[in-house]
């Protein structure tokens, strides 16, 4: 696996605590010196080669490609309102019309379906989900019309694709392997887990691809504060080239980071799809600084937690939370131009001098988000496929968006399906990954994997404080891109380095590509109980490899 210069690993060494660390690097004498430590010898684009800047675009539009084709084609099939599109696709054709979400009546889905809208009622609805991933399903349905089916997955199914681009870029600017970059890509675009969510109109694939922005745009701030670094660093060296210790105590302010503000737009994206995006403003937030901090440490810089406490975090602060909670407040803008959403005249009807001074519709929607947080942290309703979060990784519980029994397979009994369970050999070989990533990391502190690990940590393991809650699997698709990186990261020591033997080498390539070939087999196997195609009973039996699939 090949690396720039900065994502080398560091070098292990004894400290007075009996700890293994890695040893803090001497300052750096030179400009050029401070420039390579930081960004490495091919820092810039011009630098690379030819080939090497051809895959790096390349690799994750050919990862896209058979991921659209793998989530557009038959998109509208089944034609019919499954799972909770029943909610959500229902609360995007409101949207179109009116702004907020509205009542339906009982037989609504039935009618909904042949394009009669009449069983949209006149009061307003209670949902306790932000609108963005609503207005999304509806841009789909306003291309292709309401009552198409595969215009209320169209976005899903976009989305869905352009996060396997996402993930083999993101992989690329990791690893800068194009064998990594190519195996990240294929496992997610492979894998039934996000096929399923990205078929079905419903808000989770929606989440998943704005964190995963999110982290993509992070990365690149990542590089954007090391050039300033080492630009600012550079601009204050003596005329022999050195740096002075005086510009090595703290360093300098890096600016405006534009790429961290596009992460912030990213995350208040994913907020206003779903609340469960919050644990990542903690998380990105945090591993922003620290990669800030990290920088500057290899830089030499003396002070250079502190400094990047006082010089990053500020700024870090503002670029997450701030530009982020303004992007989730935009999102409601349909609920503030209208005059009868739910909730929406609240304070007048409840007034409070002491929160007087606050704007009424300020005050509602508070309010509203205090209800809509109760219900969330309250939810304890029975349902057949809820799982616990212990069993995710392993899909233990898969939910069943969809299964009828219809005529014409050829046999007494016949079975259609979407079942949004992932590839066994991607999810089981990921599960063991991820305790080998968290060691790598413990060990090696290798700022690759634990940027991956962060993104797992932050849509996983909020979970397990609300044990009594209702869950279902396929919240796991949030953090999902993150575990397919921690994967190919372990994929990567499978695979060896440049400087290893061939023999080595060859063997790893073997392994490797066997694994890859025996994951696209058992994709295609799978396929048709992700994609709803009619099959016999007995073999929809045969794919349920566990009883707690059924």
């Amino acid at each position: 696996m090949s690396a720039a210069t900065d994502t080398r690993e560091p070098q292990l060494g004894w400290n007075t605590r009996r700890r293994w660390v890695a040893p803090r690097p001497p300052a750096a004498q030179t400009a050029a010196e401070l420039r390579h430590r930081l960004l490495g010898p091919l820092d810039r684009w011009r630098d690379w080669p030819r080939l090497e800047r051809t895959l790096y675009w390349a690799i994750p539009l050919a990862c896209a490609i058979l991921a659209g084709a793998l989530r557009f084609v038959n998109l509208g099939t089944p034609h019919s309102l499954i799972f909770d599109e029943t909610y959500y696709v229902k609360d995007a054709y409101s949207y179109l019309h009116f702004g907020y979400e509205k009542n339906w009546s009982d037989n609504a889905n039935s009618l909904f379906v042949t394009g009669n809208f009449s069983g949209m009622q006149s009061s307003p609805e209670y949902v306790v989900h932000p609108p963005l991933g609503k207005w999304m399903i509806a841009l789909g349905m306003w291309l292709f019309g309401p009552s198409s089916s595969f215009g209320w997955r169209f976005s899903s199914a976009l989305f869905g694709t352009l996060s396997v681009a996402l993930v083999a870029w993101a992989a690329y600017k990791l690893f800068r392997s194009a064998v990594l970059a190519g195996t990240a890509g294929l496992l997610l675009a492979v894998d039934g887990h996000h096929i399923t969510m990205s078929r079905i109109g419903i808000l989770d694939i929606f989440l998943s691809f704005w964190l995963l922005a999110a982290f993509c745009a992070l990365l690149k701030d990542r590089e954007d504060g090391r050039r300033r670094l080492a630009s600012r660093l550079a601009a204050s060296a003596l005329p022999n080239g050195r740096i002075p210790a005086t510009a090595l105590a703290a360093g300098p302010w890096l600016g405006v980071r534009w790429w961290r503000i596009v992460a912030g737009v990213c995350i208040g994206c994913a907020i206003g799809v779903k609340w469960s995006a919050l644990a990542f403003v903690l998380a990105f937030g945090l591993l922003t600084v620290l990669w800030d901090a990290s920088a500057r440490r290899t830089a030499g810089i003396r002070a250079w937690l502190p400094a990047a406490v006082v010089r990053d975090a500020p700024l870090a602060f503002v670029s997450i939370v701030i530009v982020g909670g303004a992007v989730y407040l935009s999102t409601w803008t349909g609920w503030f131009l209208s005059s009868d959403a739910y909730f929406r005249h609240w304070a007048e009807a409840n007034p409070d001098p002491t929160w007087s001074w606050v704007p009424a519709s300020l005050r509602s929607l508070a309010h509203y988000h205090l209800e809509a947080y109760t219900f969330h942290t309250t939810l304890t309703e029975t349902h057949p496929y809820a799982a616990s979060p212990w069993s995710w990784l392993v899909q233990g519980r898969p939910t069943s968006f969809y299964y009828v029994e219809p005529s014409g397979c050829g046999a007494d009994r016949c079975s259609s399906a979407v079942l949004s369970v992932g590839n066994p050999l991607i999810w089981w070989a990921g599960t063991v990954a991820l305790a080998i990533g968290v060691l790598l990391w413990v060990g090696r502190r290798d700022w690759r994997v634990g940027g991956a690990l962060c993104g797992v940590a932050a849509g996983y393991l909020p979970w397990f404080m609300y044990p009594e809650r209702t869950m279902f699997t396929f919240y796991a698709v949030s953090f999902e891109p993150f575990f397919i990186l921690v994967l190919a990261y372990v994929l990567g020591h499978i695979l060896g380095r440049p400087t290893d033997p061939p023999w080595r080498r060859q063997a790893g390539f073997l392994g490797l590509g066997v694994y890859l070939v025996l994951v696209v087999i058992v994709s295609a196997y799978f396929m048709p109980i992700w994609t709803a195609q009619t099959i016999t009973y007995l073999d929809w039996r045969m794919h349920m490899w566990m009883p707690s699939w059924v």
